[in-house]
């Protein structure tokens, strides 16, 4: 089918619109003008896009960029007292001062700028690879168009288990900053890493997030995104997951007025495991996207998707989530569940879940529910003493927690749990 040609005008215009990256290697040039030709292949996103129609991306291509006030810092404690390495990106830009020796045992760190201008780089054999495969069978043009301009970012290779945390700190100076951010990553086989992501990118923000997990490595890896009332944000994670290799994913969000969080997320050994989640919670024109796709290709796989929102004062809520069992790929195991909690009746979710199964020994499925505070438990609650505000911050947390349960560090779950509370109580 013929794209249109508004979409490859708009295509053309998004990408004259970013500064060109630095010359960089032959290899990474190739890679870049790949993207390049994708994006101006498939056209930029537009409303009328299957897999936009919930959300409008005009707010995401437009040339014009809505300013966003720059906050204070977060206190240096993001995720607790534990030691960590700090990566800072101050409006997008990697802030070399302020970051930490990029040095840990097991775990090597550069500049994505720099291991895009080495001729002969690990980095080659990654950087734009998850993004074009997963690009088939749907199209994710502001992830071509991540690739084909991004010109910070980091690239990290791990070869043992790490036990300390990774945390890429973004803070926001400009009012108007438009960021594009690039992070590669490569977990050698029996490979661990635990990588942490908090702060105000930028007014608007295009991340992209590209993971690859030899045999047996396990990543885990906890975002926030809070604070930022006015951002406008996008952001890609693709993973390739190698025999018994475990990927594990979530989210809190909070504010903004329009987020869309896409995975990719892709099987290609046996026995691997993969769980996605996020928890979200805003008001007024707060608009919140989730969009998930899962390609199963190996046997006896395990993929779980757990996504739960609560929306008020005309929040718009939206979940796209599809599993893919290719033929061959017997005894998958794949949950997918999207839920959202309605605290009054101007507010919206939409949802869209999706199996589509090619092999017979599966087990698949998926749910979604969308309805307001139990008012038996409410009665039960306030009957016994308990306000009516804190009654209902109660029972939003619980909803919220089957999410927040997907994380495996306890410390760090009680951390999101503490996050999500205080932004209720702010909100009463």
């Amino acid at each position: 089918m013929a794209v249109a040609q508004p979409k490859i005008d708009l295509a053309e215009s998004l990408l004259s619109r970013h500064a060109a990256p630095g010359p960089g290697a032959r290899w990474a040039q190739e890679a870049r003008a790949a993207a390049a030709a994708r994006l101006r292949a498939m056209g930029a996103p537009v409303r009328r896009d299957e897999y936009w129609k919930y959300t409008d991306p005009a707010r995401l291509t437009a040339a014009e960029l809505a300013p966003a006030a720059p906050l204070e810092p977060e206190k240096e404690a993001l995720y607790g007292d534990r030691a960590q390495l700090k990566l800072v990106f101050v409006d997008g830009v990697l802030d070399a001062d302020a970051s930490d020796a990029l040095a840990l045992d097991g775990l090597t760190v550069e500049p994505l700028a720099r291991a895009l201008a080495t001729d002969i780089h690990w980095a080659r054999d990654l950087y734009g690879v998850l993004e074009a495969r997963g690009q088939d069978p749907v199209p994710r043009p502001l992830a071509a168009l991540n690739t084909a301009v991004a010109g910070q970012g980091v690239a990290i290779r791990v070869s043992a288990r790490v036990a300390t945390p990774v945390t890429i700190v973004n803070r926001q100076r400009a009012a108007d900053s438009d960021v594009v951010l690039h992070h590669l990553i490569l977990l050698e086989d029996g490979a661990e890493m635990t990588l942490l992501e908090a702060g105000p990118a930028g007014a608007r923000y295009n991340t992209c997030l590209e993971v690859d997990l030899g045999r047996g490595a396990q990543f885990h890896h906890v975002r926030t995104q809070g604070r930022d009332n006015e951002r406008h944000a996008i952001t890609h994670s693709f993973a390739r997951l190698a025999a018994e290799a475990s990927f594990k994913a979530f989210t809190l969000t909070v504010n903004g007025v329009l987020t869309r969080n896409e995975s990719v997320i892709e099987f290609t050994g046996d026995d691997a495991k993969a769980h996605v989640a996020g928890a979200a919670a805003g008001d007024g024109r707060f608009h919140h996207d989730d969009t998930v796709f899962v390609t199963h290709d190996g046997v006896n796989c395990e993929s779980r998707q757990v996504f739960k929102k609560v929306l008020r004062n005309g929040a718009l809520g939206v979940f796209q989530g599809k599993i893919l069992v290719r033929p061959g790929a017997q005894q998958t195991d794949g949950y997918q569940i999207s839920q959202a909690l309605l605290l009054d009746e101007d507010s919206q979710f939409l949802a869209k879940p999706e199996l589509e199964i090619y092999a017979d020994d599966v087990a698949c499925s998926h749910g979604s529910t969308v309805g307001a505070i139990d008012e038996d438990a409410m009665f039960y609650l306030t009957s016994r003493g308990v306000s009516k505000p804190d009654a209902q911050d109660m029972l939003v947390l619980a909803f919220l927690d089957e999410a927040i349960q997907e994380i495996e560090d306890d410390a760090l779950a009680d951390g999101m749990r503490e996050r999500l509370a205080g932004w209720l109580a702010r909100r009463r």
